[in-house]
């Protein structure tokens, strides 16, 4: 009877439970409905009404409808109030070659600041959209404004419930301060990776506010320090810190090594962190992970790091340590992956590093002045899943072949000499990727079959023919090297099953002959590269069979003969790089809609420039530079659309490749001339070119040019263009490089101009243009050469003054019956002078230049730059001289 009250409570309590129950389900009917609170409804519309929803993902949010049943929106099953508003944007095309992450269907506009309101709201998630800014709304107090302006006050009252915030891949949101969060003292979950949050300089102060804080991502939000003066932070439950990939300039400050929380995972990888790493570490007893790869930091590895007993994951990769690799790393037997690869470490690794890593699954070290000196008969205690060392050599170590769960295997800086039949290449056989990257490798690989799925084996002075290759290969780089012959070995010969080869790079050899016409065996590959060898004749046709290919790449070759009519076949073509060849016929008008780059420069192409062009709606870089092109630029130009507008697409055009769970991104790397020079650049998706330089074009630059406002470069140089410099050129504000020289291009420089500030590279030289080049502008920033060979233009940087009339300028007027005889003898002495010295140093040089077509074009452009200087040199000088 003693546990009567007990029991007696028990019951009741049940009793007014179930109660509760039947009255809910009598309010809310028998099949339980749930009908949400009309505050927390009115704040939903009101977000819906504010955004941009190109794909109607917010279309069934209506007003007649309960908002606990709509899209993305859960409630609490009692209190009806809204507790999650799940509305990720997903973009990830997937597997293979990713042509771009897509973003048209994705929510746009801002985010209003009142969804932060709802009282009961734990959980938000608008991640990858492309939100632009989080404003104040008419819900919200009064007090509080735009925080993108930056001009929040602290008496923003958000939801004391919201644990999980996640606004990241917002590429375009900007906020400039982070204030109000403060009031979110909830909150356990926060990742903003990917807005830009560059002017907020308290964020570490601010978030240290938050007292339930576990979790803080902001990667890539262009953060340029972390209060590197600051002693402490007052973080009390922080477990994992992610600040990859910013603009961090700092040593790494006192404050993170001072944490009293129970830190378990630090990434503060590819920043510019600086300065040597402490030698004492004693609040980091239960960390897990620290990866510091790509920055700036210099000194040695201290050995504090091997008293770490519960690190599993160390990357110091690619920074300037220096000295000896500290021994007692061995002592870490947590430790599942050791990486310190290109870094400057000196001294001896043997097995001794490695004694108690027995959970060890991946070890990358490498490093070129590093010695690697194992027992012959060592047996790890470890069975790896990667490895990446280097210099090894002239064998790669022995133990290695212990290791039967090798997935990765790489070396760099290594010198390997391997006879025919050697057992290097059958033990690889077995093994997923394969990366020999910046080796010297002595050995026929005429004879070898190679297996892996990914193989790389770019930079290693490889010579002899071709390897051949098994149906596994899917990626297969060789490029950088100087094999030789035929691509027939490897393309043509008999396979045991269908291929699955999606990616080939053979570019930067020596190889000869044909393209050979074997490419029905090779229907999977997405992108090819044979770009800079010595291959020459036709397109085949079975190269149009290659449906699903996005990019082909045959640039700096002897190849000749008409863009055969099989490629219009390749729908999905993104990349067509042919440039520097010997193609001809007209530019073809079936080129692919989709295509976002056309390099078609330097071949002897003729004929007019298609209208279909105008129907590359996401055309980005347009190259028909160098040819012998006639007719007028199309004014339907202004068509193509990503020259023109923002577009809501995060173009990352590259190669995705996933082995055990890592994703692998080979990027599409494009030479670009821009501004003079020819550059290879890896982030062309971003930059917008249009280059018709040196072709017969004629007429007068269509109007709808200068509607193309995202152009960051534009060259119509070496034409027959004529008309006026229309002011609506003002208009292309992204304007970085701008070339129109050696056409015959009359009236004023408009005024507009003064308008292009990112204007780094101007060239309008030998035009007809006239009048003074306008003042107090950055047009007058630029040299002389800018502007010479306009007879009648004048004002600064030229030397001829615009306050008289005359040839060459001056304080006074020429006296044409005075100075006759001076000019006279003048020019005589002048061409004769030219004309020996010319005639001398172009024999000289003539028998080597003709013979090589790159030098050709080259030399001749010099040519046009000395005669350019020769030009300014002689005005000056008539100029003294006739004053």
């Amino acid at each position: 009877m003693d546990s009567f009250p007990s029991n007696f409570k028990h019951a009741s309590i049940l009793a007014w439970s179930l109660c509760a129950i039947m009255f809910t389900t009598c309010i809310h009917g028998s099949d339980s409905k749930i009908h949400c609170n009309e505050k927390d409804k009115q704040i939903l519309l009101n977000f819906k009404n504010g955004a941009i929803d190109p794909s109607g993902l917010l279309s069934a949010w209506s007003s007649q409808q309960d908002c606990c049943h709509w899209y993305g929106v859960v409630c609490h099953n009692f209190t009806s109030r809204v507790t999650q508003l799940n509305l990720p944007c997903s973009f990830i095309n997937g597997y293979g070659y990713n042509n771009f992450i897509d973003k048209s269907h994705c929510l746009s506009g801002d985010i209003p600041i009142s969804l932060l309101q709802m009282e009961f709201l734990e959980h938000l998630d608008l991640s990858n959209h492309d939100y632009l800014a989080m404003t104040y709304d008419s819900m919200n107090s009064p007090s509080c404004h735009n925080l993108s302006l930056g001009n929040l006050h602290y008496q923003c009252e958000n939801s004391s419930s919201l644990h999980y915030l996640d606004l990241s891949g917002n590429l375009n949101l900007l906020i400039h301060n982070l204030e109000w969060l403060s009031s979110a003292y909830s909150l356990k979950y926060i990742d903003l990776s990917g807005i830009d949050l560059r002017t907020e300089t308290n964020w570490v102060q601010l978030m240290a506010m938050l007292p339930s804080l576990s979790e803080l991502y902001l990667v890539d939000c262009h953060l340029d320090n972390m209060s590197p003066s600051l002693h402490f932070a007052n973080f009390t439950a922080l477990e994992v810190l992610d600040l990859s990939v910013n603009a961090i300039y700092s040593e790494v400050p006192n404050w993170l090594f001072n944490l009293t929380c129970d830190i378990s995972y630090i990434y503060l990888d590819n920043n510019l962190l600086r300065g040597e790493l402490p030698k004492a570490m004693p609040n980091f007893q239960v960390l897990k992970y620290l990866v510091l790869s790509n920055n700036d930091l210099n000194g040695p590895i201290p050995d504090c790091l091997g008293k770490l007993e519960h690190l599993t994951y160390l990357d110091l990769s690619s920074n300037l340590f220096s000295g000896p690799l500290p021994i007692n790393l061995g002592n870490l037997s947590s430790l599942v992956a050791l990486k310190a690869r290109s870094n400057y470490f000196t001294g001896v690794v043997s097995e001794k590093h490695f004694t108690n890593l027995s959970n060890l699954k991946f070890l990358f070290v490498e490093s070129p002045n590093i010695i690697f000196d194992f027992d012959l008969h060592w047996i790890p205690p470890f069975q790896l899943d990667g490895v990446f060392l280097g210099p090894v050599g002239p064998k790669p170590p022995q133990w290695l072949y212990t290791q039967t769960s090798l997935k990765s295997l790489g070396f760099a800086n290594s010198k390997f000499s391997f006879e025919t039949g050697d057992k290097f290449w059958s033990f690889v056989s077995k093994i997923e990727l394969l990366q020999l990257v910046g080796n010297s490798i002595d050995g026929d690989l005429s004879n070898v079959l190679l297996n892996s799925s990914f193989i790389q084996l770019s930079s290693n002075n490889l010579k002899g023919g071709l390897p051949r290759l098994s149906s596994s290969v899917r990626v297969f780089m060789v490029d950088n090297n100087s094999l030789s012959g035929s691509m027939v070995p490897l393309l043509c010969h008999d396979m045991d099953r269908r291929s699955n080869l999606e990616y080939l790079d053979m570019s930067n050899n020596k190889l000869s002959g044909g393209l050979t016409d074997c490419w029905t065996n090779w229907k999977s590959l997405l992108h090819i590269n044979l770009g800079n060898n010595d291959l020459s004749g036709k397109i085949p046709p079975s190269m149009g069979l290659l449906e699903n290919r996005t990019s082909l790449h045959l640039h700096e070759n002897n190849l000749s003969g008409d863009i055969p009519l099989s490629l219009q076949n390749c729908h999905s073509l993104l990349i067509l790089n042919v440039r520097e060849n010997r193609f001809s016929g007209s530019i073809p008008n079936w080129l692919p809609h989709k295509a976002r780059a056309l390099q078609l420069r330097s071949n002897q192409f003729t004929g007019t420039i298609p209208p279909q062009i105008c129907q590359m709606h996401s055309l980005t870089i347009l190259d028909f530079a160098d040819n012998r092109i006639s007719g007028h630029i199309p004014s339907c130009i202004n068509n193509i659309t990503a020259m023109v507008v923002h577009v809501r697409s995060v173009i990352a055009i590259g190669y995705i490749f996933y082995i055990d769970g890592t994703c692998y991104i080979i990027p599409e790397n494009l030479m670009l001339l821009m501004k003079g020079k020819g550059l290879e650049y890896e982030d062309w998706n971003l930059i917008r070119i249009v280059d018709l330089s040196s072709n017969d074009l004629l007429g007068t630059i269509p109007a709808q040019m200068f509607s193309l406002t995202k152009l960051h470069s534009l060259n119509l140089s070496h034409n027959q263009l004529v008309g006026k410099i229309p002011k609506e050129i003002g208009n292309m504000r992204e304007l970085e490089s701008l070339d129109l020289s050696r056409n015959q291009l009359s009236g004023e420089i408009p005024e507009s101009m003064s308008n292009l500030s990112f204007l780094s590279y101007l060239n309008l030289s030998f035009n007809n243009l006239t009048g003074k080049i306008p003042s107090g502008t950055q047009l007058q920033g630029f040299g002389a050469l800018s502007y010479i060979g306009n007879l009648d233009l004048c004002g600064p940087p030229l030397t001829k003054s615009c306050s008289h009339d005359g040839i060459f300028g001056g304080t006074e007027p020429l006296d044409a019956d005075d100075d006759d005889d001076d000019k006279s003898q003048f020019w005589s002495s002048f061409y004769m002078g030219m004309g020996v010295g010319f005639a001398t140093c172009f024999w000289g040089v003539c028998a080597v230049i003709f013979f090589n077509r790159k030098w050709r074009h080259a030399y001749f452009r010099f040519l046009y730059d000395l005669r350019d200087q020769l030009y300014v040199m002689v005005v000056t000088k008539m100029n003294k001289l006739f004053k």
